[in-house]
Order: structure tokens, then C-alpha cells, then sequence
């Protein structure tokens, strides 16, 4: 007879979940030894703040000062004195240097006096120095850079006073805005620069030395008045001479108001 073989069922394995179960209970339980960790006080750690505290208390109170900090109010340290500067002590130099200006101011209306009282010229004196400005009226004919004979004499005779200093001296040439297109002169520009240039030729045969000085035309754009009307243009013509003060070292450029 043949033989049956003989069949066996395999049974579930029923106790697979106690392997999760046990990986489960160690998690927890290393968790609960990481939060018992962190949750222990630091004995040494507190006794320093311990004996800060005590130590910040002992000290007397001091006053504090209330900073203003964006839109919020905060306690500040207490304000400490502030050391003032010393006023600052007169320099010998500068005020010789002003002084000697005073008196060069004072000499060239006195040597001037009867063009000033004509209105023809005007001395000022500020802190960069000494201005002289001279209508052209005085020293030019309409249109020309030559130099009238009348007005060589007062020319050399302010050329004499300068000429002993080390000042640096701008010489100016201002126009009117009438245009003005001819051969020698093209514009306002050329004209401005060449009665600027008359003037300084003027000054360095009377002795004054030639690297002391500078020539500048500023044609019709730096009117002292309107040049709507015949006294404004009139004002606006002019040659401005600018002795500087103690300025050796820079550049004789007046700058824009």
C-alpha cells in the first residue's frame, strides 16, 4: 500500500510582539534617564550665582540714568562727567597774520578813498582775506581788455603794498551777460580772462611775484546784481582783487557761495 505522507501545519508564532514590546520599554526607559539629566541642578554652577547675588547686594545702590533706546525707556549706567575741551588759546601767528591783514585793509582805503567815495571801488575784509572790487568803468573801455592810462597809477600803487607779502592774490574778471563775438574775443569767457590777465601783467612788472598770483574769468555767470537793468550790469562789471590771508599751501580758487 502506499504510503501517505504525513502533512504537519505550521502554527503561528504568536509571541512576535514581545520583541516590539521590549524595544519599546528600553526607548522609554533611556528616555526618562536622558530627562533626569537634563533636569539635574549643577550644584557648583549654582553656588557661583549664589554668591554673585549675595556679593551684588552688598554693594551701596548706585543712580542710573534712563536711555532712550528706538520707541522703549531702558535703565542705563549712571551717567559719568563729560571732560570739556579748553578753550582754544589764540595762536601768535594767526593773530599777527590778521592784524597785518587789518592794516593792508585799512591802507587800501586810504590809498582808494576817492574811487571808494565814488562808488567805483569796494574794500571788504573777511576771514579768507581782502577783497578789492573794481568796476571795468575804471579801467577798461567797453569791450576791451587794454588797461586805461588813468588807472595804471591806482593799480601800482596797490601792487606796492603787496608786493612785500607772501599772500596769494586771485585777480577776477567779470562781464555783464551782453554777448560779445569778435576776433579777439569770441565770448564773455576770453574778455573776463584777458582784463583778469592785464591786471596780474601789471602787478608782476610793480614787483609783485609772479607765482603769487592767479588770473580767473567768470564771464557773466557770477553777477553781484541783476543785468535786467543798465546799474545792475554796471555793478557786474568788474575785476575783483582777492588778497588771501594765510594761505600758502592752497589752491587760490574761491568757491561757490
Amino acid at each position: 500500500m502506499a504510503r501517505h505522507k504525513l502533512r504537519h501545519d505550521d502554527h503561528d508564532n504568536h509571541e512576535r510582539w514581545l520583541v516590539s514590546y521590549a524595544d519599546f520599554i528600553t526607548l522609554l526607559f533611556a528616555f526618562f534617564v536622558v530627562m533626569y539629566a537634563i533636569s539635574s541642578v549643577n550644584e557648583g554652577k549654582y553656588r557661583v550665582l549664589s554668591d554673585s547675588l549675595v556679593q551684588a547686594f552688598k554693594q551701596p545702590p548706585t543712580s542710573s540714568k534712563i536711555v532712550q533706546v528706538g520707541n522703549q525707556t531702558v535703565m542705563g549706567a549712571p551717567a559719568k562727567p563729560i571732560a570739556l575741551p579748553a578753550p582754544p588759546v589764540p595762536n601768535k601767528t594767526t593773530a599777527e597774520q590778521a592784524k597785518k591783514m587789518q592794516e593792508m585793509a585799512n591802507q587800501l582805503k586810504s590809498s582808494l578813498d576817492t574811487l571808494i567815495d565814488q562808488g567805483k571801488v569796494k574794500v571788504t575784509q573777511s576771514k579768507r582775506g581782502i577783497a578789492v572790487e573794481i568796476s571795468d568803468s575804471v579801467l577798461f573801455d567797453t569791450g576791451r581788455a587794454d588797461l586805461q592810462p588813468q588807472s595804471l597809477q591806482g593799480l601800482r600803487a596797490v601792487a606796492e603794498m603787496v608786493k612785500a607779502t607772501d599772500n596769494l592774490i586771485q585777480i577776477e574778471g567779470h562781464t555783464d551777460n551782453a554777448p560779445i563775438n569778435s576776433a579777439q574775443f569770441p565770448s564773455n569767457w576770453e574778455l573776463s580772462a584777458a582784463r583778469a590777465a592785464s591786471v596780474v601783467r601789471v602787478f608782476a612788472e610793480a614787483g609783485v611775484a609772479p607765482q603769487r598770483m592767479v588770473a580767473i574769468g567768470y564771464g557773466e555767470f557770477r553777477p553781484m546784481d541783476s543785468n535786467d537793468n543798465p546799474d545792475g550790469r554796471a555793478k557786474n562789471r568788474r575785476v575783483t582783487l582777492n588778497i588771501l590771508a594765510d594761505n600758502k599751501d592752497e589752491v587760490a580758487v574761491l568757491p561757490l557761495d
